[in-house]
Order: structure tokens, then C-alpha cells, then sequence
């Protein structure tokens, strides 16, 4: 027969338990991205203790629509009544 007494429950804090291991992360990162066999991995390890470190680029976005860009916006509903029905209707 299963024990019916309630188990007690122990909360995680998983942000602070992945933090507990960051130092061993980037020196693995950087372990790879000196020591990697692949050409592929150093680069990938490179790339993201940089991104780490200083942050992704900035992204340049191009309009490739020539001509002004018209943003039109229109109130579907004037004054709601309670009982979802427009008013004076």
C-alpha cells in the first residue's frame, strides 16, 4: 500500500543553480574554442563567448519598398455597453 504521508517539496531556483556553473561553462567554451578539432567548433565557441562578453551586433534592417510606408489605424468599437453590443445601433 503507498505511503500516504505528503512528501515534502524542495523549490529550485534554476537561474541560480545554472549561475553556480558558469565558470566551468566559458571555461569549457573556451576550452573549445582553443583545443576544438573542428574548425567549425572553435568558431562557434569564439562567436559565443563574444556575444557573451560584448553582446550580439546590431542588425542593419533595409526597406526594400520604395515609397512612404502608410501605418493605417481604425477603432472597431466605439463605446461597448456591458453587454457587448455597440450602443446607439
Amino acid at each position: 500500500m503507498p505511503d500516504p504521508t505528503p512528501k515534502k517539496r524542495t523549490t529550485i531556483d534554476l537561474g541560480s543553480l545554472a549561475r553556480s556553473h558558469a565558470d566551468n561553462a566559458v571555461a569549457t567554451i573556451a576550452g573549445l574554442m582553443k583545443d576544438g578539432i573542428e574548425e567549425s567548433t572553435r568558431l562557434r565557441a569564439a562567436d559565443i563567448l563574444l556575444d557573451r562578453g560584448f553582446g550580439r551586433p546590431k542588425q542593419e534592417t533595409t526597406n526594400e519598398v520604395k515609397g512612404e510606408l502608410r501605418v493605417i489605424m481604425r477603432k472597431v468599437f466605439d463605446d461597448m455597453d456591458d453587454g457587448g453590443e455597440e450602443s446607439g445601433t
